[in-house]
Order: structure tokens, then sequence, then C-alpha cells
């Protein structure tokens, strides 16, 4: 995927909390997902998060630890560079992704998944390679859990 690059100004809004706006829409530019999970820089300093959506508003949070560790204020000017974070569907084996464009419920839910849970589905699937026979189960399995919206597989 794409990383985006923009210049933008921090700001302040209620309770304490400093944004940077995102002057672009993320569904256009990465797919239509319920929450954006993104990874990048914010002045070259890493910054994971989700870009929050009100109406046409969106942005990223610079949380009370980040700025902590980095001065910026509302006002000042930052370079930012985003990026979809973690396995994105068009990164998936092609029988994952098949399984997941077919039952649209379960593949908006994985979209909306931390990389974290992506990956451990991902990996639970690739786990299979001394058993292939497993694999088509287990995709199946991952469908199930996810249309029912349970984020991680119950430890068996």
């Amino acid at each position: 995927m794409t990383a985006r690059r923009f210049t933008g100004t921090v700001r302040a809004e209620g309770r304490g909390r400093v944004v940077v706006p995102v002057p672009f829409d993320p569904d256009e530019v990465w797919g239509v997902k319920s929450r954006h999970h993104i990874t990048g820089t914010v002045n070259q300093v890493r910054i994971r998060g989700v870009i929050e959506t009100s109406g046409a508003d969106r942005r990223i949070v610079l949380t009370s630890a980040w700025l902590r560790d980095n001065s910026l204020a509302p006002g000042d000017r930052v370079e930012v560079v985003l990026s979809p974070e973690g396995p994105q569907r068009a990164d998936l084996a092609e029988d994952i992704a098949a399984a997941l464009d077919a039952a649209p419920t379960a593949a908006a839910f994985f979209d909306s998944l931390a990389q974290f849970y992506r990956r451990a589905y991902v990996r639970w699937i690739d786990g299979t390679k001394r058993r292939p026979e497993l694999r088509a189960a287990r995709i199946a399995e991952m469908v199930e859990l996810l249309t029912a919206e349970i984020k991680q597989r119950p430890k068996t």
C-alpha cells in the first residue's frame, strides 16, 4: 500500500486532546474500512494509531505519552507520512483473500482489526505447512469467527 505524505498543523481539541488533521480520505486511498489502523511518522518520529473520522473531518491523535517524548504544541507545522498497518487483504495468500471476498461481513471485520489480530489469523493458517489438509478447514473457521466478530480465535 502506498504511503501518503502531507504537511499539517497540530491543533488542540476538547479535553486536552492534540490532533493532526488528515487531508485525504483513507477510504479512497486505501479502500473502504470501518477503521484505518495506520503506522508512519510525524516529524520523522514513529507513530501508530487509528485515523479518527467525524463527518468529513479526519485526524490522528497525538497521545499524551507521545507528546511527552516529542515536544509539539498546537500550532506547530509537522511533516506526516502515513500508511496502513499490518497485513492488508491485497497482501494475503489467494485462498485466504478469496474466502474473505466471498464473505463480506467477515472481510469487513478483518479489515477493522488491529494488525496484531490480522497477523495472528494469518500465522495460524500458515502454520499448516506440515499438514496442508488443515489449511482449508482453518480458513473456513477463520471466516466463521470473523463473521461472528471474534477478534482472536479461542485457544484450544
